[in-house]
């Protein structure tokens, strides 16, 4: 008699499973995310495959240092690491198509290639003329990059215990499959089967693995959630349309502080990483523009000097139009409501457009009242001193509230040549070793208005 072959219903989007289709997910509430995938008893991977057959050791006899990590040669992506790449573990990198996930990989590849470390790359996307034409194109051509095309898990597995490199890439992981799963490549089970094999492998050979993965059309990791889970570190390229730059976000990272982020420029010969983040976004600031100023941010553990620009104007419309890029809506929203009631600047009127310039996105509460002195500029029509920074948190009575890292908020606008920075008067310190910026204090923002024009 035929085994009858069993099956159940997987989320695609977060591998939720189901014995039957249904049409929202009860886990992640995506809607018409159910495939149905088959199950055999041969799935289960053998014993000591799952296992790492160790003795439970004291923790203080166990052996780490944080000068073992190996460094990239790029300066922006060991920055996005902690400080470069920990033996054994697993990067998740993922981004929209054609965004440089590849590229800039390669170029990993190239500087190590160079300090003389053994590096494979294997891909099932790419044919191996495809590779070297684009290896080509960046100048990475060394005998230590060894190029793979191979799509079957186990093959892929047998050739990195034979070869034994020191870092690996996966290009992509949704392209690899196990021969002991029927469905096809790409599906949650093959997704979950594949990563789970290759990170115990990172682990037992102490070998670090990039994992390329494929996005969604909003923006989120393909495959099952709980890849970013077994994963060490997950980066996001982000990037938008007409811009040359590409940002790199570290969203996790057990090795390192999460958040941080690495700036490179797309040229004809690859990524070229960008140091000096606040002259890169203040590039093209006009001079003596209205709704125009600079409030410097917080990216993982440096700071940056942005431009918030805003445009209000009166409409004819019913309903006043609200657009914010690059800052959160509702918390413009909020802030025009405070500035409405607190200092009487009747926007309800008013269609109000604003922005970050250069396409970075910036969400924490420093910059409130960068976007309070930006709107009051161009609703009176008056420029801001173009020597002057603004940061501090607005609170909904209008009070100015105190933040976090103050002194290299104030250290990063100095040497970038402002020589006045307008600030929340609770948490400034007066030993802050600048002595050539002007400091104003401000309680309210009614207070933060007599000091702008």
């Amino acid at each position: 008699m035929l085994k009858k072959i069993k099956s159940q219903f997987f989320c695609q989007n977060c591998g939720h499973q189901s014995p039957k289709w249904l049409g929202k997910c009860p886990s992640c509430g995506g809607w018409n995310q159910f495939a149905e995938e088959e199950i055999s008893p041969s799935t289960a991977a053998p014993a000591s495959d799952l296992q790492f057959h160790e003795e439970p050791l004291p923790l203080c006899e166990i052996k780490g240092d944080e000068r073992e990590r190996i460094s990239t040669g790029i300066a922006e992506m060991d920055r996005v690491l902690g400080g470069g790449l920990v033996r054994g573990s697993a990067v998740l990198v993922g981004g929209d198509p054609g965004i440089g996930k590849s590229t800039l990989l390669l170029q990993v590849f190239r500087r190590l290639a160079e300090k003389g470390l053994k590096v494979l790359y294997v891909t099932g996307e790419e044919s191996a003329r495809q590779v070297k034409l684009r290896a080509g194109r960046i100048g990475a051509a060394s005998a230590n990059i060894l190029i793979l095309v191979e799509i079957g898990l186990e093959a892929i597995i047998q050739q990195i215990k034979e070869i034994n490199p020191q870092v690996v890439v996966i290009d992509s992981i949704q392209t690899v499959y196990s021969s002991v799963l029927s469905s096809a490549p790409g599906s949650v089970g093959q997704v979950r089967e594949s990563s789970g094999k290759l990170i115990i492998l990172a682990k037992k050979l102490d070998i670090p693995f990039f994992l390329v993965g494929h996005v969604t059309k909003d923006g989120s990791m393909a495959g099952p959630k709980v890849l970013e889970h077994m994963v060490d570190t997950v980066l996001y390229f982000e990037a938008d349309t007409g811009h040359a730059y590409r940002i790199i976000r570290s969203i996790k990272n057990r090795y390192g502080p999460t958040n941080e982020i690495g700036v490179f420029e797309m040229r004809d010969d690859g990524l070229a990483e960008v140091s000096n983040l606040s002259a890169f976004f203040l590039a093209e600031r006009p001079e003596g523009a209205a709704g125009s100023v600079v409030a410097p941010c917080i990216e993982g553990t440096r700071p940056i000097l942005i431009e918030i620009q805003s445009l209000v104007n009166p409409t004819y419309l019913g309903m006043p139009r609200r657009t914010a890029m690059g800052i959160d809506h509702n918390r413009v929203s909020l802030l025009i409501a405070v500035m409405d009631k607190v200092c009487g600047l009747a926007l309800g009127n008013h269609d109000v457009f604003l922005n970050v310039a250069g396409g970075i996105r910036a969400d924490e509460p420093a910059i409130d009242l960068g976007i309070v002195s930006s709107l009051a500029s161009s609703f009176h029509g008056r420029p801001i001193a173009a020597n002057t920074v603004v940061f501090g948190e607005v609170g909904l009575t209008g009070e100015v509230r105190g933040i976090s890292r103050m002194g290299d908020r104030i250290k990063e606008a100095a040497r970038m040549g402002f020589t006045r920075c307008i600030i929340p008067r609770t948490n400034y310190a007066d030993d802050t070793p600048q002595a050539k910026m002007e400091i104003v204090k401000v309680v309210n923002i009614r207070e933060l208005l007599t000091h702008l024009f």
